[in-house]
């Protein structure tokens, strides 16, 4: 039984979603196993998508100002 995408880190849903898609690219796999394996593969890239949204949201971009001191802002602002 798979296990639940939401528990998994940001690695190993990216290492199971490229064995999905070696597995798909094979194409050896019965139709309903392919399509089984496409919607977890999708799934897994959401996941990913999320976590990469998490970990950006936590990036801060730190700069050192003309006086010296350390000032740090968020990763989005410019």
């Amino acid at each position: 039984m798979p296990v639940d995408i939401a528990k998994l880190s940001f690695e190993e849903a990216m290492a199971e979603l490229e064995k999905l898609v070696r597995q798909l690219e094979d194409g050896r796999a019965k139709l309903d196993d392919a399509i089984g394996a496409y919607e977890r593969g999708a799934l897994l890239k959401r996941h990913c998508e999320a976590k990469l949204r998490e970990a950006e949201a936590r990036i801060e971009k730190i700069t050192v100002t003309d006086a010296g001191t350390v000032q740090t802002s968020s990763f989005n602002a410019q």
